[in-house]
């Protein structure tokens, strides 16, 4: 048996946080596939046995837009 705990059911209580509402409007609006699609061919994606495995390029550039974003918002 699983033992309960406080956190269990207030997910749904849970005010949505500015950051997460921000991050679901830009997943909401960018076109992600259309991006990942006209980039992929020039982005460099090491398959070697050495090293850590590299990052995919829908993250890569997620966390792009996101810098850019979070720059353009500390300089107003």
């Amino acid at each position: 048996m699983k033992q309960q705990t406080l956190a269990n059911g207030f997910e749904k209580c849970q005010r949505t946080a500015k950051c997460r509402k921000f991050l679901s409007e830009k997943e909401q609006i960018m076109p992600w596939a259309e991006l990942c699609r006209l980039i992929k061919p020039y982005y460099y994606y090491y398959t070697g046995r050495s090293g850590r495995k590299p990052m995919g390029l829908g993250r890569m550039l997620r966390i792009y837009f996101l810098q850019q974003w979070f720059i353009d918002s500390a300089t107003k």
